[in-house]
């Protein structure tokens, strides 16, 4: 029974991907599926920090603060954002691409969100949009937001990359 049947499903299920694909013989480098699962993870983070966006503008958090971000959270306000969210996690990778830097994959998420912070800050508002630098006219408390919402991607990312990558 055992030479009809092999005992590993794992591998007989990689052989059949691998033979739809015509992929025989080929496993992914660990490198390029770090890079793989950061840009997922990245995605995912975006949609969590847009929905947290969201929910602070809805009830009313960003305007006691003076600040008039509005996020919406229909398909065409989100795709770009998970798009952008994708991209910063390959940044992301560049940190966790090494197996000896494998660790601490929440801190790491959010020290890399003081880079789409600057870039928020100091390129897209200035120069994409009519809000000034540092987005000043949305309100005085525009950076803080800002660098909250990037916060809650980068311990998004963290959380969620460590959660594709599994135990290794």
């Amino acid at each position: 029974m055992s030479c009809c049947f092999p005992l590993n499903t794992q591998e007989v299920t990689r052989n059949r991907v691998q033979s739809i694909f015509g992929l025989k013989g080929y496993t992914m480098k660990r490198t390029s599926a770090i890079f793989c699962v950061s840009f997922c993870a990245g995605i995912l983070a975006a949609i969590i920090s847009t929905a947290f966006a969201w929910a602070c503008a809805e009830y009313g958090i960003t305007e006691l603060a003076g600040v008039t971000i509005r996020t919406s959270l229909n398909i065409e306000a989100l795709y770009p954002r998970m798009i952008w969210g994708g991209l910063w996690g390959l940044i992301y990778a560049l940190t966790v691409a090494h197996v000896r830097t494998r660790k601490q994959w929440v801190r790491k998420g959010m020290l890399i969100s003081i880079l789409p912070s600057m870039y928020q800050l100091l390129v897209v508002y200035p120069y994409h949009t009519a809000q000034g630098t540092l987005g000043m006219q949305l309100g005085t408390m525009t950076p803080l937001f800002v660098v909250c919402f990037n916060l809650v991607w980068g311990i998004a990312i963290g959380i969620f990359a460590r959660l594709l990558w599994g135990k290794s």
